[in-house]
């Protein structure tokens, strides 16, 4: 695809994404509701670049765009009430729902419950469904729906090792998944989840050759990043999500007390033995911060050898958040294009990640303004 090809398709996709989709009831896999997020999102696949698009929120009831099927049975994405700018008629598909979905454990207990296909080919699993703050919104990031899944009887508080790697072993034989991301509610404990990531992936990595990124807060003491790097963990996430003083602060208020600097100094830690590239963050850019301080931010991180991975925010249906409005195209276009000639002119690409969000990308366009203009 010619590059100006591929920053006018990370424009629709950041529209859709923006905007969500009105979602009749079509073929394919449904997406996910609530719990860790991103969520309350279904795939899609535009000109064979797969995207997360809203379809369960507030944002997504207001769409001017719309899922139908086509008189030849395809699918497409249309805008109904000429109000959504020159998207037009996009022809799409839906991945079909994965076999493994249709298993169970010895136990009776679905594998479904235990990790999810995200975008086309990714796995992923919430280690720990809970996190020492949710409880407390006057602590919690505000955005988060870590246990809306628990209670509503879709996931386990807890997945163990042995249960990840069994359904990971069925994905990739069944569904040619390609990489693993796991990610965890905080634990009250000082290394923060990271002994849940090195157990679980040295469970996996004997049943499986699957490369897997781990998500966690900095643990206090660097020692697990070379711990968790030893069991089979590729790749880490430590996620910023905002970077203002004020806005993390507002939207983060337990977390926050992490402060930006604390999360550089982890970042080149974790740098050092995960290697450049292999180091990412999530921005959602929507929630304050402004496209200055995202651009600037992500300056920082990419001269340590992270991965900046700006995400527009979207939010989650029962949040504090949930009727927080989606950044614009324009606002996140702007941001993509900033971070996206950083990226080139760096030599830091998201598809040179071995495993993990960014190396998805289905949450975000970014990757698409990569390339050269």
């Amino acid at each position: 695809m010619a590059e100006h090809d591929r920053r006018a398709l990370g424009r629709t996709l950041t529209e859709l994404q923006v905007h969500g989709v009105v979602d009749p009831a079509v073929p394919g896999n449904p997406g996910r509701r609530g719990g860790a997020g991103p969520s309350d999102h279904r795939a899609l696949s535009i000109d064979g670049t797969t995207v997360m698009v809203p379809v369960y929120n507030a944002v997504a009831g207001t769409s001017p765009y719309r899922l139908d099927t086509t008189a030849e049975g395809g699918l497409q994405v249309s805008d109904a009430t000429g109000a959504g700018g020159d998207t037009g008629a996009l022809a799409v598909e839906t991945p079909p729902e994965p076999r493994f979905y249709g298993l169970a454990t010895a136990e009776g207990i679905p594998y479904r419950s235990i990790a999810l296909l995200h975008g086309r080919d990714v796995l992923a699993t919430t280690l720990l469904q809970t996190c020492i703050r949710f409880r407390d919104r006057r602590q919690s990031c505000q955005f988060c729906a870590i246990e809306q899944s628990l209670e509503d009887g879709r996931t386990l508080v807890r997945k163990t090792p042995d249960q990840v790697a069994e359904v990971a072993e069925a994905a990739v034989r069944l569904d040619g998944v390609r990489q693993l991301v796991l990610t965890t509610g905080t634990p009250n404990s000082d290394d923060r989840g990271a002994r849940l990531m090195a157990e679980t992936a040295a469970a996996v990595k004997a049943r499986v050759d699957l490369p897997i990124q781990a998500q966690c807060e900095p643990p206090d003491d660097p020692a697990w990043y070379s711990r968790m790097k030893g069991a089979g963990v590729d790749s880490l996430g430590m996620h910023l999500e905002v970077v203002e003083d004020e806005v993390r602060r507002r939207i983060l208020p337990g977390k926050s007390e992490l402060g930006l600097e604390r999360y550089m100094e982890a970042f080149a830690a974790a740098v050092a033995v995960f290697g450049r590239g292999q180091v990412s963050t999530y921005l959602l850019a929507g929630l304050g911060d402004s496209a200055a301080s995202l651009i600037a931010v992500s300056e920082r991180l990419i001269a340590l050898g992270v991965y900046p991975f700006v995400v527009p925010f979207v939010p989650i249906a029962g949040t504090p958040l949930e009727a927080h409005p989606a950044p614009s195209t324009d606002f996140m276009v702007a941001v993509y294009t900033a971070v996206g000639d950083r990226l080139r002119a760096s030599d830091l690409r998201s598809e040179a990640m071995a495993a993990g969000c960014a190396k998805c990308g289905a949450c975000s366009a970014l990757s698409l303004f990569e390339a050269s203009p």
